[in-house]
């Protein structure tokens, strides 16, 4: 399997520009052979709690058909980051589209106390992403919970795929979880964070892959847009940043 993590810098609330940037980003992920791609964490509206109840979208959006077309037309499962709404509420959402198959929604579970305010826990019944090797999806304060790294490798997850929008300070505590999930439990881990500014802090990029001792593979800095294609098979980590004009 070739997962691909994607560093981008969403412009707050700006939907259809977030997306063009997606598209890029996913074009480049095709040209490497990534069988699957994840972004961070609300990646489609930037991470902004206080927009998210006027931000929030379904999977069937027009403005995302592009994703299901590019996935069915290049074999790729793309997830893409967005607050939903449903019966129970508003959730921290990745919204999963694959090819020629149904879009599937995994939703935050875990909310740190300052979502509270915001969204409410999400309901799964999915829990990876593929069977081979089995994905395990967490969204960003997750990866803090031990239950959530315990349940899935109980579940038989070999990979453990984190979706964040994190800051300096806290991508750098992230950082050291993820080589201790990735030590513990003997996963592989990839995590996809944002640059810019997020909720009014700037993020701190440093998206990375680790091996299942905790060896740090490979990590894009705290300033470009671009993508990490992790081999599972092989560990070859390849970047490739994001061209601007």
């Amino acid at each position: 399997m070739k997962i691909c993590i994607a560093q981008t810098k969403p412009v707050k609330g700006d939907i259809d520009y977030n997306v063009e940037v997606h598209k890029s980003l996913i074009n480049i992920a095709i040209l490497q052979g990534a069988d699957t791609i994840v972004f961070p964490e609300l990646s489609i509206t930037g991470y902004e709690p206080t927009l998210a109840d006027a931000l929030a979208t379904t999977p069937d959006d027009s403005r995302f058909e592009v994703f299901q077309t590019l996935s069915d037309t290049h074999q790729i499962t793309i997830g893409i980051g967005i607050p939903t709404r449903d019966l129970t509420g508003l959730h921290i959402s990745m919204v999963l589209y694959q090819p020629h198959a149904p879009w599937q929604v995994y939703s935050k579970k875990y909310l740190h106390a300052d979502e509270d305010p915001f969204f409410m826990s999400g309901y799964n019944t999915l829990e990876v992403i593929r069977n081979a090797p089995q994905a395990a999806l967490s969204i960003c304060y997750e990866l803090s919970v031990s239950e959530h790294a315990q349940n899935a490798s109980t579940l038989g997850a070999n990979l453990y795929v984190s979706s964040v929008a994190k800051t300096a300070k806290g991508v750098a505590t992230a950082i050291e979880r993820l080589a201790e999930i990735a030590r513990t439990y003997a996963m592989d881990v990839v995590m996809s964070n944002c640059i810019g500014l997020c909720d009014g802090a700037e993020c701190g990029g440093r998206s990375s892959v680790w091996n299942k001792q905790g060896i740090l593979l490979g990590q894009l800095d705290d300033i470009h847009e671009g993508i990490l294609v992790f081999d599972t098979d092989t560990q070859e980590v390849v970047v490739q940043l994001l061209e601007t004009a």
